[in-house]
């Protein structure tokens, strides 16, 4: 007979109860490990990053910037009279000197204009000489009536001296004295008026020989206006170098002021290079520049800055200090390096993908163990490939600097 144990009863669901709050603990501290557990790093291959060692040292500030050479020297050769293109004797690239001529107009009516100038002034030329043989015959006129008058006065004087002693011993008398005296007064008034006269007439002669000059003069001056326009139909480079554009063909119609070529002096080139505004603002007049030709580099230094910007770049000028190599010529495209600053005894690092001067970024420091931890570093001013580390690093540490966006959600990366 079986006798009932209920105590039995409790006692086993007790220790099932604990068995499954047990069980129930036991996965809830699991869950709790795994959640708190970090996700593995990921593997990436050294091959495929950029790393690079911090240093310490004489860091030098750069700036780069594409740019071209141009002449130093560059002439735009106008026409200066209007006429026809009849014939373009001269084409880019050919070596002209300054009185090689480049391109012939023909304008009749400017010719026509020319022989008439030329004949003015020769009639010009005629008047004057007629008119100062003129006065010259008048002035001669005048100058005999004066001496007729000199003449007449001095034998006037004369005869009153002689009839004055005559008079006091009464054998002339005195009424023909004093005629005598009168006629002597009355030349020598006349006499004065003469002289006064031909002065007169001499600076009335001066003054028609300047007037009748001036239009001689003037005429002149027109014939060698024509007979230059006349000689402009005939452009001419001007100076020694070498013509890079014509920009007429025969049968144009050129209005004076058109841009008929350009001439450039090839031995003479300086760089143009467009530097990013952000980065112009250190450059200063004479820093030097190294000019890469993509034929050898060549030193220079910057003679001018553009005050403008220009879709986001300002012009640098550069004078080629250093001898040019062989093939250098204008319109070379070319890559200048502007020496900023030299700064002694800094840490400096390679610059990062989109690292920036003065800000912090986080970096992949490599440690011995082949990981590389994210950590925050502080940059400071920048160069070309360079710029200076202000914060987190030390001499030695190794970083990675190519672009770790991939990675943003992992503090930790393993290399392989």
């Amino acid at each position: 007979m079986d006798i009932k144990r209920p105590d039995l009863k409790k006692k086993r669901k007790r220790k099932q109860l604990i068995g499954v709050v047990s069980g129930t603990a036991v996965v809830a501290i699991l869950m709790i490990i795994i959640f708190r557990l970090e996700p593995a790093a990921p593997k990436v291959e050294r091959s495929t990053v950029w790393i690079d060692s911090v240093q310490r040292g004489e860091f030098v500030r750069q700036v780069r910037g594409p740019g071209t050479l141009v002449p130093k020297e560059i002439r735009l050769i106008a026409a200066t009279s209007e006429g026809r293109v009849e014939r373009v004797l001269a084409k880019a690239g050919a070596s002209v000197d300054a009185e090689t001529v480049l391109v012939e107009l023909s304008n009749p009516e400017l010719v026509r204009q020319a022989e008439e100038a030329r004949w003015s002034a020769e009639a010009a030329e005629a008047d004057l000489r007629s008119l100062d043989a003129e006065l010259s015959r008048e002035l001669l006129d005048a100058r005999a009536s004066l001496a007729v008058v000199r003449a007449d006065q001095q034998g006037a004087q004369l005869q009153m001296e002689a009839e004055a002693d005559l008079a006091e011993q009464g054998i002339v008398s005195k009424l023909q004295f004093r005629q005598s005296e009168l006629r002597a007064q009355q030349l020598e008034i006349r006499l004065e008026l003469e002289q006064q006269r031909i002065q007169e007439l001499e600076a009335s002669i001066q003054a028609q020989l300047a007037a009748q000059q001036a239009r001689v003069e003037q005429a002149l001056r027109l014939q060698q206006r024509r007979e230059q326009q006349v000689g402009d139909l005939q452009i001419r480079a001007g100076i020694a170098g070498v013509l890079q554009i014509v920009n007429v063909e025969p049968g144009e119609q050129l209005a004076p002021g058109f841009n008929v070529a350009r001439v450039a002096q090839p031995d003479e080139l300086i760089a143009e290079l467009r530097v990013a505004e952000t980065q112009a603002r250190d450059i200063q007049l004479g820093q030097r520049v190294d000019v890469d030709t993509r034929n050898g580099i060549v030193e220079g230094s910057v003679i001018r800055i553009d005050p403008a910007v220009l879709n986001g770049t300002v012009q640098v000028d550069v004078e080629i200090t250093g001898e040019l190599p062989p093939g250098a010529r204008p319109d070379l495209s070319v890559d200048g390096v502007i020496e900023l600053e030299r700064l002694v005894d800094v840490l400096y690092v390679g610059r990062p993908a989109y690292g920036q001067s003065n800000s912090t970024v986080s970096l992949f420091r490599l440690d011995g163990d082949g990981n590389a931890l994210r950590s925050p570093v502080g940059l400071g001013r920048a160069s070309v490939n360079l710029i200076e580390v202000t914060a987190g690093l030390q001499a030695g540490d190794r970083v990675i600097l190519s672009d770790t966006s991939a990675w943003d959600e992992h503090d930790r990366i393993r290399l392989e």
